[in-house]
């Protein structure tokens, strides 16, 4: 009989960012994050650290969590402050190994990508929306070793290198992107990851991403067609000669090519069912052959939203299944699927009361069996 291990498997939108932090209409930077993770007592990012230790993945995706350099004033202060000291009464919980890389969001471009006649460089004119670098970053924790020398990153992977991509024009069909942007423009508005890790003597492949919300545009539906191709980026991807055309940052082409099992996760702003993306992104990955979906379900979610035929599924406070784990078939049995989400008379309610004392998404995890 063939060795098996087990490992949980999570995605969690934790709001670390700074914006969350600051009064309304102020955006701050990454030094806001960095001074309440230096505390070791702000509530907020107690609850998120509660939660995690409450739930104890082997592997998590942790988005909107800032990138901050040096790493010692993010990740690991979150480590060592939060992570590692016992949230009232949890267990800490250690991540020896971590992934925390930069991100499209809050880069700079020196165009007017919003059509509205100013080119900010900031918000909706940076190559993915945000007001300082870093902002809506991605990081990558885990109890098993990253095999750091087969990561694949994809940040640079321009948009208008994916055949068949979403084109948004103006209403008189016109580019809305001038042609300077055009050729600069990134495909993914934070990342995609493929990080490769090391469990009890297999590997699992984790792809990662956190595709833009599918709102925030105009007619043009600029961004509905962003989220719509970064979630296609994965169907691609995982499919064979259909992907030979991505190319990694270090110009490497070609699509996944490993026969060690994998998993997509992260928050993918996306329902298949509900909300305002273009579904057909989201449905066929969902639909994909290679893919099972093990429908993590709570029943917070199903309080939330009694009338709502999709609530158990839900993973954000908004009303939609937003946030994926999604394993492969070959060589991967699911043993267990669920979502952070405690109804008003369980236990830990307090933790997902309000959107400000954690997050306005949930944490959604998975148990693998690898096989």
């Amino acid at each position: 009989m063939a060795e098996t291990a087990l490992v949980r498997v999570a995605t969690f939108n934790v709001s670390m960012e700074a914006g969350n932090y600051q009064p309304t209409g102020l955006h701050g930077d990454h030094r806001v994050l960095v001074e309440r993770l230096a505390t070791g007592t702000e509530p907020q990012i107690q609850a998120i650290a509660r939660i995690i230790q409450l739930t104890r993945p082997d592997v998590i995706v942790l988005t909107e969590f800032d990138y901050i350099e040096p790493s010692s004033l993010g990740v690991e202060a979150f480590l060592t402050n939060y992570l590692a000291v016992s949230q009232q009464g949890a267990d800490p919980i250690a991540y020896p190994y971590y992934f925390y890389d930069p991100v499209n969001s809050g880069q700079p471009s020196p165009y007017d990508l919003n059509r509205d006649g100013k080119a900010t460089g900031v918000g909706a004119d940076a190559w993915g929306f945000g007001f300082y670098p870093g902002q809506y970053g991605m990081l990558l924790l885990s109890r098993y070793p990253i095999i750091e020398r087969d990561i694949r990153t994809f940040r640079q992977f321009k948009w208008k290198d994916m055949p068949g991509h979403l084109c948004t024009t103006q209403a008189d069909g016109s580019p809305w992107y001038e042609a300077a942007a055009w050729q600069q423009f990134p495909l993914s508005s934070k990342s995609h990851w493929d990080i490769p890790v090391q469990v009890a003597g297999k590997r699992l492949h984790l792809l990662a991403s956190h595709p833009t919300p599918p709102v925030f545009d105009g007619p043009e539906g600029r961004n509905a067609k962003r989220n719509h191709d970064e979630i296609r980026f994965w169907v691609d991807y995982i499919s064979g000669e259909q992907g030979d055309y991505i190319y990694d940052d270090h110009g490497v082409a070609g699509s996944f090519n490993s026969k060690a099992p994998f998993v997509i996760v992260g928050d993918l702003n996306a329902s298949p069912v509900e909300g305002d993306a273009i579904k057909a992104g989201i449905q066929s990955l969902l639909a994909h052959p290679r893919l099972q979906d093990p429908k993590p379900a709570s029943r917070g979610g199903s309080h939330h939203s009694p009338n709502t035929p999709h609530a158990a599924q839900h993973t954000a406070v908004w009303r939609m299944r937003a946030d994926y784990v999604l394993p492969a078939k070959a060589g991967i049995k699911v043993c267990g699927s669920g979502v952070f989400w405690p109804a008003p008379h369980e236990a830990d309610y307090d933790l997902v009361k309000t959107r400000q004392i954690s997050s306005d998404h949930r944490l959604v995890w998975v148990d693998l069996l690898l096989q």
